[in-house]
This record gives structure tokens, sequence and C-alpha cells, in this order.
């Protein structure tokens, strides 16, 4: 079997760009799940399961298996992550798929309650935590640094270059309607301003 890649995050932080570029070097799966598993678990109907192909399905992957197996967890500042995707975030469909409690929450209900209503840093949470329960590595990768750092990631995978190319445009949004979510998630970006570009779990 050859290398199966599980590219995880809460939308908008660049795991589309990881996937494709993880394509020519094995199997990819673009994952929402908010709760990654104690034993990693095939996606979607794989292995009898009867989830949507973004989840983890329950089924347990064989020991035997495992090693093909590589989770990646690209994360960004939520900021620019729910600004870029607002077209997504403000949609039923997304949140169900990020597995949020509230899937009919609005962006303006975000700012002007000035709490984390999409639950940001609780999947956040789950997939940088140790876990010493799990049976698998969680691969953390910073969008912000992974341009800088692809040849590592790419060591770090055992594969070739991934060729990636920074298309996003990280604007200022100290002065638009979207300011609110620096102050919302302002703890949460310093520390993902303090992470290493790459950790593993």
């Amino acid at each position: 079997m050859g290398k199966i890649f599980y590219v995880c995050s809460y939308g908008g932080s660049g795991s589309i760009m990881l996937q494709n570029a993880l394509k020519k070097y094995g199997e990819t799966h673009h994952i929402h799940s908010r709760n990654p598993p104690d034993k990693l678990e095939y996606v979607g109907k794989k292995g009898g399961g009867r989830t949507k192909g973004m989840w983890f399905n329950g089924k347990v992957i064989p020991e035997n298996e495992l090693d093909d197996y590589y989770v990646l967890y690209i994360y960004r500042n939520p900021s620019f992550s729910i600004k870029s995707i607002h077209s997504r975030f403000h949609m039923h469909l997304h949140l169900e798929h990020v597995q949020c409690k509230n899937r009919n929450v609005k962006l303006n209900e975000v700012l002007e309650s000035g709490k984390d209503l999409y639950g940001v840093k609780e999947f956040y949470n789950n997939y940088m935590k140790k876990n010493k329960n799990r049976n698998y590595k969680i691969i953390c990768v910073k969008y912000e640094d992974i341009f800088d750092k692809q040849d590592e990631l790419s060591n770090l995978l055992g594969i070739g270059k991934l060729n990636l190319v920074n298309k996003s445009k990280n604007k200022k949004i100290s002065d638009t309607k979207y300011a609110q979510l620096n102050t919302i998630y302002d703890d949460l970006i310093e520390e993902m301003n303090k992470n290493d570009s790459i950790i593993v779990n």
C-alpha cells in the first residue's frame, strides 16, 4: 500500500492547496472532523463506514496499516480563515462539515457577541494538544510558514517537492468590519504566532 494523507482543517487554512500538492505522492483525504479519534479511523464509506467523506467514520484502521497513514492538521490565524471563507462560514453546510454545535450561527452574530460561536478554539485544541492515547502522530502545520518550510515538511513525509506557491492576500482587517475577530481570537492568535512552524504531536 502507498502513502495515504489525511489533511485536516476547519477551513480557510490552505488544506485544499496542501491536499492537491500531495496527490502526486499518494492517496489524499480532506478532513473536517472536529475530534481526531484515539485510534486512527478510516473516513467516509471506507471500511464499511457510513459518514460523510470528510469525517472519521468509526472504523478503526488495523495496526499493520498505520505506517502508510500521515495525518496533517493545517491551521491559520482564524481572523483570516473566517474572512477568507466568508462565503462558506455563513453557510449551514460548511458549519455542518466542521461539526459546529450551532450550525445556523451567522458571522454577524459572532462579531456582535464577541464570542467564538464557531468553536474554532476547540477544533484547534483537539488537534494541537498532545494525547498519549492516540496510536498515531499528528503533523501540525502553521499556514503562515508552510511556504518557507515546505521542504522540511516534504522531508518529514518522505516525499518530493510540494511546489507550494503563496497566492493569498493577508490584508489587515483592523480597519474593516471583521476587526472584532482579532479581539475574539486574541489569545489563540498569540499562541499560534509563538508555535513552531511544524509540530508533531
